[in-house]
């Protein structure tokens, strides 16, 4: 079990840079270093552009994995690989929109079926996020990672819908080298954290290549699409939302239908399904940042199950899943419970 929470998280690290969406950086060379703005807008070209090897840690709650990453942009592509550190060797090795996952002993592993969460994952919408509209930006000093001088940057949300990070940036491109997710008071709910890094544009082909043995699972992702979330929730509508959060890529989850949103860092979807049985689940769990809310609703005789699932506090994900309301179970394809 513990390789394939890693392997999740591993899925969740190719994500964040999937759904990136390229920003204006001739922006950030009309401001100073002193300006929180400046690492603001190479963030997204840092995460992309910015070839690099190393090991991270990444932590939410009592789980702790350790990965190695190779990331290359090369000819207008993203290639990258990782492998997990911790148990059974395991590895995912992308090339622009193609994925193969290697998984020994542990077979099929459904990369469609990721839930978003961790660092950056789905954090980049369609569309230019006003991050600082949400948090408040600020420099609180510098600092040194796994060898490299960075910039400490604290984004503090301006309200309680949402959490507050920090991140940790290499000087000389901008990569997060280190992050937090942080609860109101404070409290560290989930961090990543480089222990060894190289930036070179000459990486090795070797260290993009699958090198494991095992069952492999191709997947061809495709591009975010451009529908909107009233298209996505068919016979199902979503009353509220927190102010700031803008349709995201959504990943799917059995037969049901998911929407996602995100404010520029943080994200959640929601998902509505059929409850097909008496023992459905309800209620609520956490893992590190990530809160997962499942609610029960009945239209009729008919039952389904509302989750929501994402780097936001209980509070907003509660209010998220009991604004939901059934509309056609016919087109959800709802069955007695």
């Amino acid at each position: 079990m513990a390789v394939l929470r890693a392997a999740r998280l591993v899925i969740v690290w190719l994500f964040a840079t999937f759904s990136l969406v390229m920003a204006p950086t001739a922006l950030a060379a009309e401001k100073s270093e002193d300006d929180p703005g400046y690492w603001l807008e190479r963030l997204e070209p840092a995460l992309t552009r910015t070839s690099y090897m190393g090991v991270f840690v990444y932590a939410r709650g009592d789980q702790v994995s350790s990965m190695q990453v190779a990331h290359r942009y090369r000819n207008g592509m993203v290639e990258e690989r990782l492998v997990m550190q911790d148990g059974q060797i395991g590895e995912i090795v992308r090339r622009g929109m193609d994925v193969v996952c290697v998984l020994p002993r542990h077979g099929r592993m459904e990369l469609n079926a990721a839930i978003p969460s961790g660092p950056f994952a789905e954090a980049f919408t369609n569309q230019l996020v006003p991050v600082d509209r949400w948090y408040q930006p600020e420099i609180i000093g510098d600092d040194r990672i796994a060898g490299h001088d960075v910039v400490r940057l604290a984004l503090n949300a301006r309200d309680s819908l949402r959490y507050s990070h920090q991140l940790w940036l290499e000087r000389s491109t901008g990569l997060p080298l280190k992050g937090k997710v942080l609860s109101d008071s404070g409290e560290t709910l989930e961090y990543f954290h480089f222990t060894s890094l190289t930036i070179s544009d000459s990486l090795p082909d070797e260290e993009f290549m699958v090198q494991s043995e095992g069952r492999e699972v191709s997947r061809t992702l495709a591009p975010q699409s451009s529908a909107t979330p009233d298209q996505s929730m068919e016979g199902w509508t979503l009353g509220w939302r927190p102010d700031g959060f803008q349709p995201a890529a959504a990943p799917r989850s059995g037969s049901g239908k998911a929407v996602a949103f995100s404010d520029g860092l943080a994200s959640f979807s929601v998902f509505v399904d059929t409850a097909t049985g008496v023992g459905m689940p309800s209620g609520t769990s956490r893992i590190g940042a990530t809160t997962v809310y499942m609610r029960k609703l009945e239209k009729g005789d008919e039952g389904f199950l509302v989750t929501v699932v994402g780097e936001i506090p209980l509070e907003t994900a509660l209010k998220v899943a009991e604004s939901v309301e059934i509309e056609d179970s016919a087109v959800l394809g709802a069955v007695l419970p």
